[in-house]
């Protein structure tokens, strides 16, 4: 079975993020600009014209489709990464995936997320 990560992380670790999914062998991944804001609401800032509230946050939304065993993998490269112990890490949703068809090939399911060097291919050798 097929799974789906969305993870909207800081901007700012977004970069480890990548760094720690690589290191694992996750080498399929799509990243979004969003803004929004959870929990904390967004944050309050000062400037000469007094403070203002920013309520829409810059965030990266990070997509990845991976098979099942690979996902508790995926998401526990992510929280380590991504974490700063600071209001707005980060959430991490997880959903099932129905199909997947590599345009090209045509292949479907499992064999159409295979990449040469990926996770699957690590953990056979």
């Amino acid at each position: 079975m097929l799974k789906k990560i969305e993870a909207i992380i800081r901007e700012d670790k977004v970069n480890d993020v990548r760094e720690a999914l690589n290191d694992i062998g996750i080498v399929g991944m799509n990243m979004f600009e969003v803004r929004g804001h959870g929990r904390q609401g967004g944050i309050q800032l000062v400037g000469r014209a007094g403070t203002y509230q920013v309520n829409m946050l810059p965030k990266i939304q990070i997509n990845i489709v991976l098979n099942k065993r690979n996902l508790d993998a995926a998401v526990e490269a992510i929280l380590k990464s991504a974490y700063t112990g600071e209001t707005g890490d980060g959430i991490i949703f997880v959903t099932p995936v129905e199909d997947v068809i590599r345009v090209r090939t045509r292949e479907r399911g499992p064999d159409a997320m295979m990449y040469p060097g990926d996770i699957d291919e690590k953990k056979n050798l």
